[in-house]
């Protein structure tokens, strides 16, 4: 299944416009995007230690995100841009609200978030192809088939530890959530917000 299958909305053209405009910003998100995407999957180690071929699989997901950070930190600098805090967008953070409070190994949501960030990061780095430069297209392009694999392997993972019924179900709950996110208008510009408010005068 492709990324763009597995989602319900496209992103919306005026994200994508405004992506275009706004590259430095762009790319210092990206950048936090993929230090947190590590992150992520080193926590999901800690909760799953007694499955090695989780671990395994994770401490892979770990390294390739961590290699992203690098790469687009290199391209922000050969880009003049430099490299700063900056405050996350909503998107992760109210998926994760959704997230149940399961006991032991068997809550398949966090595997699914970690899905659907994935299938969405993807989707967007396509969308951006045609409207970035080339320096930083072909970076994207790259990025590409590592972030469609890893969304395949989070959902494979989410069930290994869930009925299949249980993980369609939730995977269908939290898909709409993620589709009212990235549709609603969004206050500030981030690589997984939704389209720009427009200002009422």
């Amino acid at each position: 299944m492709s990324p763009e299958k597995f989602l319900k909305v496209p992103t919306p053209h005026t994200w994508v416009e405004a992506a275009a405009n706004q590259e430095d910003l762009l790319l210092v998100d990206h950048a936090h995007c993929e230090r947190k995407a590590a992150s992520s999957a080193l926590s999901l180690i800690y909760r799953h230690a007694g499955r090695a071929d989780f671990c395994t699989r994770l401490s892979r997901i770990v390294r390739e995100e961590m290699r992203h950070f690098e790469q687009v930190l290199v391209l922000m600098e050969s880009r003049g841009h430099q490299f700063r805090p900056l405050s996350p967008s909503r998107y992760a953070k109210s998926l994760h609200t959704f997230v149940r409070n399961l006991p032991g190994e068997s809550n398949s949501d966090l595997f699914i978030v970690a899905a659907i960030i994935e299938a969405r990061s993807c989707e967007r780095f396509r969308c951006l192809l045609d409207v970035l430069a080339p320096q930083v297209a072909d970076l994207y392009v790259r990025l590409c088939d590592s972030e469609a694999r890893h969304f395949l392997s989070y959902l494979e993972m989410a069930e290994e530890v869930a009925d299949q019924q249980d993980v369609s179900s939730r995977t269908m709950s939290l898909l709409m959530e993620e589709t009212r996110l990235v549709t609603e208008e969004d206050a500030q510009f981030r690589f997984h917000s939704g389209p720009p408010s427009i200002s009422k005068h």
